[in-house]
């Protein structure tokens, strides 16, 4: 895991492969982490097209606080296969 990350962004990548449902993952929370490791996001018609390393995904940002399922599937995709899964 990056070195570089501070507590509450090292926190939110293991929220997001420790939890079966996106409760208690707020969306700011995910754009702090994003920043953090440095992704590029470019908006196109109300979604976010994020891209991390060699992965992009089309987020689309939630309507509440807290990001929805879908959306966690694609962040733990997107984390994994730039090398951020935490060590088991």
């Amino acid at each position: 895991m990056d070195a570089d990350l501070d507590h509450r962004q090292r926190d939110t990548i293991e929220k997001i492969f420790s939890h079966s449902s996106s409760a208690n993952i707020e969306w700011r929370q995910v754009e702090s982490l994003l920043e953090a490791l440095g992704a590029t996001r470019r908006e196109r018609n109300g979604r976010l097209e994020v891209t991390l390393g060699g992965e992009t995904e089309i987020l689309d940002p939630p309507h509440g606080k807290d990001v929805d399922e879908q959306m966690l599937v694609d962040l733990r995709r997107m984390l994994a296969n730039a090398g951020l899964a935490p060590q088991a």
